[in-house]
């Protein structure tokens, strides 16, 4: 029997020494257990033999596994002949769930001896002992948080003929105990509110890596010495923005630009402006359009990039005003009868070809062409006259190939006559066209 209790020490030693530490709040179990025994086989007699106490020690591991070792003793009675019987194990026990009740299963090997007082040279160190494959299932039903009741049983072989294949059920009381410490910085893993890195008791054992007073699970910079008020990082720049959050740390900002300056006040932060020094648009990176020109106008926007012009004219320069003179000299040769817009006669024709050469040599300018009405008819009807007689012309210059882009045509009714339509002569000069440069 002493052998056997000093096998449960060294097996208790040997499965228990070298566990890690666990992040449960009771990760230790023991157990004081009757021994129920019942034998298997042939020639047995029947029958159930209640023995002495089963002493169990435990260590949770993790995923419901534990790990242990366990000792029993007891009195058996077979026919005539009575055993002293005793066991010691290690075993491996793993739990099927979590709650008050919990079922388990268990697996072990060990070492079994049914002494009948008669002496027999064996291996262990008689045929007596023998060498146990175990095996079973169990239930836990927890009363506290320490406290549960235990029911257990398993089917244990022998290996030795001295021995008996048995059946050994435990029913007892298991108490929970203890507390692990993962990090090894002497606060239990219940209380510590960061069990798996080494910390400080101020902290409830969470670390402060930089010693800035602030627990790095709280610290925003945990590797930088900081302040509360940036929640642990810093403010290089001064700007009221954390490095943590500020663009440019090392640059005086603003916190609607992120930390950043803004050095050209375009609105764009000079973190992301292509062009610090110069005002730009921020689909342009920051950067002012290109105005090859320097007309005012930039390239994208230019019809005329390589040619200063206007910005009414889109970038293109306006027709001189010894041109729009040329023209309208050329337009008051043109004439039409009275209540029409229609172009009739072999010199105006002549003279709108003439305007169309002018148009085609300086291909920049754009015009409006003006119709006018005499007296004759009302108002309204003149208007539209008017309107016509400036789109008829434009109609036939587009015809002759200038672009409908450089066009456009407005109507004035009797308004700013040249003759006195008192007279035919006077209200024949009426019915005329005028050019003049496009610049809105």
């Amino acid at each position: 029997m002493k052998n056997l209790i000093s096998s449960f020490i060294c097996l208790s030693f040997l499965f228990l020494h070298n566990i890690k530490a666990q992040t449960l709040d009771k990760p230790w179990s023991f157990s004081v257990n009757s021994n129920i025994l019942y034998l298997l086989g042939n020639n047995l007699e029947d029958g159930i033999n209640f023995g002495g106490p089963a002493l169990g020690l435990s260590r949770f591991l993790s995923s419901g596994l534990s790990i242990g070792s366990q000792i029993s003793i007891g009195k058996v009675n077979n026919f005539n002949d009575s055993y002293n019987y005793s066991s010691v194990d290690g075993f491996l026990k793993f739990n099927l769930s979590e709650g008050n009740i919990v079922p388990y299963f268990i697996g072990g090997y060990g070492f079994s001896l049914f002494s009948d007082g008669i002496d027999r040279k064996g291996l262990f160190p008689s045929s007596e002992t023998s060498r146990t494959i175990l095996g079973g299932v169990g239930i836990g039903y927890y009363l506290t948080d320490n406290v549960s009741i235990n029911l257990q049983s398993t089917y244990r072989t022998m290996n030795e003929n001295d021995g008996f294949n048995h059946l050994q059920n435990f029913v007892g009381i298991v108490y929970s105990f203890g507390s692990g410490d993962s990090d090894k910085d002497g606060i239990s893993d219940k209380n510590d509110k960061c069990p798996d890195v080494p910390g400080l008791k101020e902290f409830e054992g969470c670390p402060d890596t930089d010693g800035d007073g602030i627990p790095d699970k709280e610290d925003q910079c945990p590797e930088i010495s900081g302040t509360t008020e940036f929640n642990g990082c810093i403010d290089s720049d001064g700007d009221g923005i954390s490095d943590l959050d500020d663009n440019c740390p090392e640059e005086y900002g603003m916190n609607d630009m992120n930390g950043c300056p803004d050095s050209d006040g375009d609105g764009i932060s000079d973190d992301i402006d292509e062009c610090k020094g110069a005002q730009g648009p921020n689909v342009n990176n920051g950067c002012p359009w290109p105005d090859s020109d320097g007309d005012g106008v930039p390239d994208k926007d230019d019809l005329c990039k390589d040619e200063a012009g206007i910005l009414s004219n889109k970038g293109c320069p306006e027709l001189s005003s010894e041109i729009v003179a040329t023209l309208n000299e050329f337009g008051s040769k043109i004439y039409f009868p009275a209540n029409s817009s229609k172009i009739i006669g072999k010199k105006t024709r002549e003279v709108l070809k003439d305007i169309k050469n002018i148009l085609s040599e300086n291909p920049k300018g754009n015009i409006i062409i003006e119709g006018y009405a005499s007296s004759d008819g009302d108002e309204d009807f003149n208007i539209d006259l008017s309107v016509r007689r400036a789109k008829a012309v434009l109609d036939y210059l587009i015809n002759l190939g200038i672009s409908a882009n450089r066009l456009e045509a407005e109507g004035y009714g009797e308004l700013k006559p040249l003759g006195d339509n008192s007279n035919p002569q006077g209200r024949a000069m009426n019915r005329r066209v005028q050019f003049k440069p496009k610049r809105n």
